[in-house]
């Protein structure tokens, strides 16, 4: 009986045991997401173009003479000074050309020399009165058409000199390699594009501005920039160019915002998310957000939206909103939204109520 007992207290404890909860419980990363930061749109009308960061000098690098290329040592993402060999033709033909000229130069300066030599003796001749007149004009004439043909014969050794210099393509600034268009053996045309180079440290974005949008840009008007791989952060734009519609295609329009900024972690290719803040309309104060923040369980539309957080770190809470129109930037939500809200505005099918993120 006794033994009975003690095994039975022995297998509670272990029971007991087994199901008290472990001490170390692992953290789960916060998941990152996107969001907007809504505004009263009774002041301006906020609207968001996608589009991707670059140098405002592009160069488009190229041979002034054909050829082969033999050497070709730069790379995508290389760094340039001025003066560092881009690539390289074969040069075989041209140094030719250069020894044919120096040759045609050596003969036309010895025949220039005989020449004047003869005119110095006809010239003694004439004036001892053993020579015509004609004869003075013809030495005279022969001797001018010999420096005549060593001037050009220079000209020519010259050209072909300058032609052999343009088989080696250099850096003429500091810039990055943004692209490369050859490879080794493959033979170029004068003007066909070697490589494009980045060039400064100024830096734009182009966007394609639908039909409906495009008289409302101004210079004037208050732009933002965010890129997605600096977090948190808003860089003042300024509107420096406004294009024309393509003769075919969708109606856009090309606009060139520069970024006012000379921050260090911002270069060329950065994927960019470019506000503009519109003049508001007639449609009250309905706040336009990406269709991609907006998500439907069926019953009800609803937004998440940040709240109860710092600046990298916030809760989301599910909110039901009323939405309008569709509209060329985004849809229209009469209902639910306030300003200075922050909505996320992608991943919201992975995300849920009440989970802590990191705001990106």
């Amino acid at each position: 009986m006794y033994t009975h007992a003690k095994s039975f207290l022995v297998l509670s404890a272990l029971f007991l045991t087994a199901c008290e909860p472990t001490a170390e419980v692992s953290e789960q990363p916060l998941r990152p997401v996107r969001y907007i930061t809504v505004t009263d749109d009774n002041d301006a009308r906020i609207r968001s173009f996608s589009g991707t960061s670059r140098s405002t000098q592009i160069s488009r690098l190229s041979f002034k003479v054909s050829g082969t290329l033999v050497e070709l040592p730069i790379e995508v993402g290389d760094r340039l000074s001025p003066g560092d060999l881009v690539a390289r033709l074969d040069a075989s033909s041209m140094d030719l050309e250069v020894q044919q000229t120096q040759a045609s130069l050596v003969q036309a300066e010895a025949n220039a020399r005989n020449s004047l030599s003869n005119y110095e003796r006809v010239k003694g001749l004439y004036e001892n009165n053993n020579a015509s007149r004609n004869d003075l004009d013809s030495a005279r004439a022969q001797s001018e058409s010999g420096n005549a043909q060593v001037r050009a014969a220079q000209k020519s050794l010259e050209l072909a000199r300058l032609n052999r210099s343009y088989t080696r393509l250099t850096a003429e600034q500091d810039c990055t390699v943004a692209s490369v268009s050859v490879d080794l053996n493959e033979n170029v045309n004068p003007g066909g594009e070697v490589a494009r180079v980045n060039c400064g440290t100024g830096l734009e974005v182009e966007l394609a501005i639908p039909d409906s949008l495009i008289s409302a840009i101004t210079p004037s008007l208050n732009v933002g920039i965010r890129f997605d791989s600096i977090a948190n952060t808003t860089f003042p734009g300024t509107i420096r160019e406004i294009g024309i519609a393509a003769s075919s295609g969708a109606p856009t329009f090309p606009v060139i915002v520069s970024v006012d900024s000379n921050n260090q972690d911002l270069r060329a290719g950065l994927s960019a998310d470019v506000t503009f803040a519109f003049p508001s309309t007639q449609q009250g104060d309905a706040h336009i957000i990406p269709l991609s923040a907006i998500t439907n369980d069926g019953e009800q539309t609803f937004v998440f939206v940040a709240v109860a957080g710092g600046d990298d770190q916030a809760t989301l809470s599910k909110r039901s909103i009323t939405v309008g129109e569709l509209t060329d930037s985004g849809i229209e939500v009469l209902q639910g939204l306030e300003d200075g809200d922050r909505v996320v505005t992608a991943g919201v099918s992975v995300v849920r109520d009440g989970q802590t993120v990191l705001l990106r």
